[in-house]
Parts: structure tokens; sequence; C-alpha cells
């Protein structure tokens, strides 16, 4: 008796790119958007995550997981998975739509020597480099951007600061680029955010506020600067600790032990509870400590 054919391809949605949806030989639920290839792979605790191809040559019932690479946060169920390619496919809709244009460039930028350049608008231009990449806003382009915001020069690194020009210019970027600006701006630059919109940001959606906040909670508390497992403790990590979290020199630095079960590193850091988890001066399983007295 035969096997039953995995592929259960789907057009989901018209236009350019389709979006079609089926499973791989190895029984995962995929996903091809134009070129850009999608999977729901397995991870640990039953949990699954976002992993994306490219311009797999052939049909989805003959892909596996190795012919995935990229990864894309965590997939709480199917449902997200699907929610997940069709946000990708109406933002490469999109994209396409607003006409950017790919050309050469050789032009010198704050990350190196341009390999690449996109044009967004007259003024408005990624350029990628061998190592890092990023906005060069025209002067003209750059005084429309808010004075709490604006980078002297125009230039605006691509990790944080790109987001500041697309909520500078939203009209130029598409929406699941504009909503990944809103949460970059929320996250690290909250402050100009605030006084710009008028929406002050309450806890949990900003993560500079929270840490701020976290930080400020416990200024005298001992807060975990390093951990090891420790060789001479069974059932124990060692920890150094400081004053607030605070690093570098003239901190003081503290071990002590914390029963390996308990110890998980938190948004910002673990706190020391003096009532539970003992100062520690025996051997250290730190080398910069090993032969140091506690």
């Amino acid at each position: 008796m035969s096997a039953p054919a995995l592929e259960t391809s789907v057009i989901e949605a018209p236009g350019f790119p389709g979006v079609s949806f089926g499973r791989s030989a190895d029984g995962l639920l995929v996903a091809l958007v134009g070129e850009h290839a999608f999977a729901m792979a397995p991870a640990r605790d039953g949990r699954h995550y976002l992993v994306t191809g490219w311009r797999i040559r052939r049909p989805m019932a003959e892909w596996t997981r190795g012919d995935f690479y990229g990864h894309n946060g965590d997939l709480a169920n199917e449902n997200a998975f699907r929610a997940k390619v069709l946000e990708n496919a109406e933002h490469q809709r999109q994209k396409i739509a607003l006409v950017r244009r790919e050309v050469r460039s050789t032009a010198s930028t704050p990350w190196g020597p341009s390999q690449g350049a996109t044009i967004y608008a007259d003024g408005v231009v990624f350029h990628s480099t061998a190592g890092h990449g990023g906005f060069l806003l025209s002067p003209d382009r750059n005084r429309k951007v808010h004075q709490l915001i604006r980078v002297t020069g125009g230039t605006y690194e691509e990790d944080e600061a790109w987001a500041i020009v697309a909520f500078s210019f939203p009209h130029l970027f598409t929406a699941f680029e504009r909503r990944a600006a809103e949460k970059t701006m929320k996250d690290s630059f909250p402050d100009a955010w605030e006084a710009i919109t008028g929406d002050v940001l309450g806890p949990g959606e900003s993560w500079m506020k929270d840490e701020r906040a976290f930080f400020a909670k416990h200024r005298d508390d001992w807060i975990v600067v390093s951990a090891i497992v420790s060789d001479h403790q069974p059932g124990f990590t060692e920890v150094i600790a400081t004053p607030g979290g605070k690093r570098g020199l003239g901190s003081e630095e503290r071990r002590f032990l914390v029963p390996s079960g308990e110890y998980r590193v938190g948004r910002f850091g673990f706190v020391i509870h003096p009532e539970r988890h003992a100062v520690y001066g025996g051997p250290s399983s730190f080398v910069s400590w090993q032969g140091r007295s506690a």
C-alpha cells in the first residue's frame, strides 16, 4: 500500500506573490511566498519556531528541515504560523508597490564602503556594507526628522536607528515595517516616543523603560553579573554579583551559591536573596577568582 501524499498545497491569497501551504517530506508544515520558503520546526518541550529558506527548487512535498536556515522566533501553534506567512506575503506585495530601486554603490558610509544601495525615495537611501549598514538621509530629508530623534549628518544605523527613518517617513515603508519600527521606537527611544506622540508607555511596553524600572527597584540589591556551574559544590551555580548589577572598576563583588534548579536569568538579571543564597568563600570555578579569598 503506497504512503499518502504529504503535500496539500492551498493558495490562501491571490495576487503576486501568491501564498501556498503544504507538508514537507519529513512532515513539517511549510509554506511558499514567491521565492521565500517557511517551515514550522519543532523545538524542545513541544514548542515550535519559524524557519526560513530561499529559492528551494523542488516541490514542497520534497522539502526537508535541512532546506531551512533562518530562525525567526517562536510560534504558538499552526494558526500563528499561517498568520506569519500571510503577514510576509502582504509585506512583499506592499514592497513591490513602493517601487524601491536596488542600485550598485561604492559610496563611503560610517559603516564602511557601500556594497549596494536601496533607494526608498530621493534623499532616503539604505546602504549595505560588509559588516553593517544603515540609512543615509540628505540634508533636506534629515531636517524633516524631529529634533529629538534627529541624528547629525543623517546617518541612521540598521539595528535601531532605522526605526527613526520609518517613523519619520511612514509612507515609504510597508505596514509590517511600520509595526516593527514602532516597537523599536518604544523599546529603544521611549522618552522621545512619549514626547513626540504623547503616548505614555506602561510596564511591558518598552524594554528600556522596564530595564530602568528594574534597576531602580533593585539599586541596593545584589544582582548577578556572571555565573558558572560549580565544580566544587554539586547542584549549585556559583555566581558573582554586584550592588545594583554595576560593572567595571570600583564595583564591589561578592560570590554566592544559588541552587542550579533555581537559577534562571530574567529579562534584566538574577537578583540575589541573602536569606536563600549564601555568600560563598570556598574554592572557585571562576578562573579569575581562583586563588583569591572571598
